[in-house]
């Protein structure tokens, strides 16, 4: 069967004027994402923490905004070489910590689900987040490496790619978190479609994947009760459906105009409207106007980050920035169709957007790491002649592009 074949450099010589489009996107959302929850939460806040500040979330999400753009910068100048040496530490590190709440270490629950890392005097985090550009990297490794050997598409090099993506979705699967599973998933099928794979291996892959998520849908009473209320629309608006018709009802008010800043409606009417369902506040205060305004700036994201990945001459960088790209797209995406009520209600928070600060610490790393690309050397690409001739025969060593 055919099978795509996505070449880095195809755009000409990589152009280092990208950089400051890019940036330019990334600051863009990030902004509009801040002044969305500055409009839309502070009665939430108010609510929750009644002594606290109103603008409890809109404080926390520019100190970890801080942090964010501080790791953005060492991801834009830390050499990729440098970051493929340890590689397979740290997919290891990051398997470890996905594992951690699942058997109870250090474990901090929030609505019955053990998906977050809690530390003594710093608050939670969430490990599975850091999956999101660990197999990103971790696949733009084993595929680099696979066709500077020119053994891709043959033999069993697929095999390690595979054993990747099934190892972080199940684990994240374990920690109650099938949404983000799906997306890592996703984003790492695309990244071996386009990347060369035969349609042989994907599309088998395509339709275990789809198996296996109805399996683990029925598996749990919740995940089963979201679905029934999404393909029954209008039945359990009180009970099973109650968030997403609340956010329905919430952009619907905005019309075409919006409401106006200040409202407080979206923060009323919506149960956690700082996280996953963020964007309706956004589109209650601007409506239609406002969610044109956002696609068209996440599409100018998408566009500079693809013509980033096209015009690297760097292999393995190029195919870094097309993962991240495509991640935070694609999240972006789902997110914004569980809003609208397009897909079933899921956890999944918006890119930039959302309250919480591993979600948007890993967004400014993976972001940091396409300006990186756009900055990369061809010759960073030569892959060692000895490794062309030994091939790599462990799992261990498939990590490691240097020994």
């Amino acid at each position: 069967m055919g099978k795509a074949a996505f070449k880095p450099g195809t755009l000409g010589e990589n152009n280092r004027s990208n950089n400051t489009l890019f940036l330019i996107s990334v600051i863009l959302l990030w902004g509009l994402g801040l002044f969305t929850l500055l409009i839309s939460t502070t009665d939430t806040a108010e609510r929750i923490f009644k002594t606290e500040s109103k603008y409890y979330f809109v404080i926390r999400q520019v100190v970890y905004s801080i942090i964010g753009f501080v790791l953005f910068f060492v991801a834009t100048v830390i050499p990729l070489k440098f970051i493929r040496k340890l590689l397979g530490l740290g997919v290891v590190i990051v398997l470890i910590l996905c594992i951690l709440p699942v058997i109870g270490l250090g474990r901090g629950e929030s609505h019955g689900a053990a998906r977050w890392l809690s530390i003594p005097h710093l608050g939670k985090f969430q490990p599975s987040e850091f999956v999101k550009p660990a197999i990103v990297l971790f696949l733009a490794n084993l595929i680099d490496k696979s066709m500077e050997r020119g053994d891709f598409n043959s033999g069993d090099s697929w095999l390690y790619p595979a054993i990747g993506l099934v190892s972080f979705s199940a684990v994240i699967i374990l920690q109650k978190d099938l949404s983000t599973a799906v997306l890592i998933l996703t984003v790492g099928i695309i990244i071996l479609f386009v990347t060369g794979a035969r349609l042989t291996w994907v599309i088998p892959m395509v339709i275990l994947g789809l198996f296996a998520i109805g399996i683990f849908v029925v598996m749990e009473p919740y995940r089963l009760n979201r679905m029934i209320a999404f393909l029954k629309p209008g039945e359990y608006t009180l009970s099973l459906d109650y968030q997403r018709t609340q956010s329905n009802f919430v952009i619907s008010s905005g019309g075409f105009w919006g409401t106006g800043l200040g409202t407080g409606m979206s923060s009323l009417n919506i149960p956690e409207i700082q996280t996953d369902y963020i964007f309706s506040g956004w589109t209650n205060a601007m409506g239609l106007v406002g969610v044109i305004a956002y696609f068209l700036l996440l599409g100018f994201f998408a566009w500079r980050g693809y013509v980033i990945s096209s015009v690297c001459r760097n292999r393995f960088a190029s195919y870094v920035a097309f993962g991240c790209t495509t991640m935070i797209l694609l999240q972006s995406i789902m997110n914004i169709g569980v809003v609208s009520g397009l897909f079933p209600t899921t956890g999944i928070p918006l890119p930039f957007f959302s309250s919480g600060g591993t979600s948007l610490i890993t967004t400014f790393v993976m972001c940091g790491l396409v300006i990186n690309a756009c900055n990369c050397d061809e010759e960073e690409n030569v892959y060692s002649a000895r490794k062309k001739l030994g091939g790599l025969k462990t799992f261990d060593g498939a990590l490691n592009a240097d020994e």
